[in-house]
């Protein structure tokens, strides 16, 4: 199994600043200190090219970002300030999310210690998105006529909104997300199949809930699954207002990725969000999500 890697994921940014920067290397040391993965799995995620990135995002946006030029309300409304490392890193995550799709239909689970930045919409970023690996990832595949049909499920506790914005008007797209009624972003953009949960939901009726609707995705026969595997409904998580439990995210894990691999169908894994204080416990729910693969997968 392959699983795509960066060194400019981590992110130096201002005291006091509310994403965790630091996670990414967090996870991968965890990774790799509890045999989860090995060293020979990871590969370095590289660039994306123009071509790919444009299929998602307009050309004058993308220059934005490239060059610095971007209006600094627009970096405000993605939550960083602009930088050539913050440039760099978005184009190395998508380009890793590209990869770790084909890497997906070769070995039929890959994935990405980073992406799910669901939020990012055509021509402008929000809530820590900056490019969308999704829609980039989706519509590299379908361009190269390597898959016909796409499906992201989508469990962070936020609402990929980008993702319904920029897929869901595809036919040959189909976007499920389940995440938190009253979270961001507050204006939501619907998606093929949308379940909004209320506050303070746990494992129980959030795991009921997934059983309940995960058939409409085999119903849509796609090639391959984009997971966006975010950790944020943890009951620890400061910007999820759900109550799932390390066990229930794991249970989630395990039903998505054993109910694919029962049906043939390639996952590629994106983490998603995680904003627990301290961040140690999203980086324990992370790993596990890839516990839960390599249980499923066997590798």
């Amino acid at each position: 199994m392959k699983v795509f890697y960066s060194d400019t994921f981590n992110l130096n940014l201002p005291p006091g600043h509310r994403f965790p920067g630091n996670k990414y290397g967090k996870l991968r040391h965890a990774l790799l200190q509890q045999k989860i993965l090995s060293e020979d799995m990871m590969l370095a995620s590289e660039l994306i090219d123009d071509a790919a990135l444009l299929r998602a995002h307009s050309p004058e946006y993308v220059a934005s970002i490239d060059d610095g030029t971007i209006n600094p309300s627009a970096m405000r409304r993605i939550g960083f300030p602009w930088s050539e490392h913050i440039a760099l890193r978005a184009r190395a995550t998508m380009g890793g999310a590209v990869a770790a799709a084909r890497a997906a239909l070769d070995d039929g689970v890959s994935g990405q210690l980073a992406g799910g930045t669901h939020h990012a919409h055509y021509d402008f970023g929000s809530g820590y998105c900056v490019f969308n690996d999704f829609a980039v990832a989706a519509l590299a595949l379908l361009a190269e006529e390597a898959v016909s049909k796409v499906a992201i499920i989508d469990l962070d506790v936020h609402q990929g909104d980008g993702n319904g914005a920029i897929l869901s008007p595809r036919e040959d797209v189909f976007v499920l997300s389940i995440h938190g009624e009253k979270n961001f972003p507050f204006r939501k953009v619907t998606s093929d199949l949308d379940l909004n949960l209320p506050d303070g939901v746990e494992d129980k009726e959030y795991l009921s809930a997934l059983a309940g609707v995960l058939p409409a995705v085999w119903e849509f026969k796609p090639d391959i699954v984009l997971y966006q595997a975010g950790v944020d409904p943890l009951k620890e998580d400061r910007l999820g207002r759900m109550a799932l439990t390390h066990e229930g995210l794991m249970a989630r894990d395990r039903l998505v990725l054993s109910e694919c691999k029962k049906r043939g169908l390639p996952v590629s894994i994106a983490i998603g969000g995680g904003y627990a204080n301290p961040i140690d416990a999203s980086v324990a729910a992370y790993a596990n999500t890839w516990r839960a693969a390599k249980d499923v997968w066997g590798f």
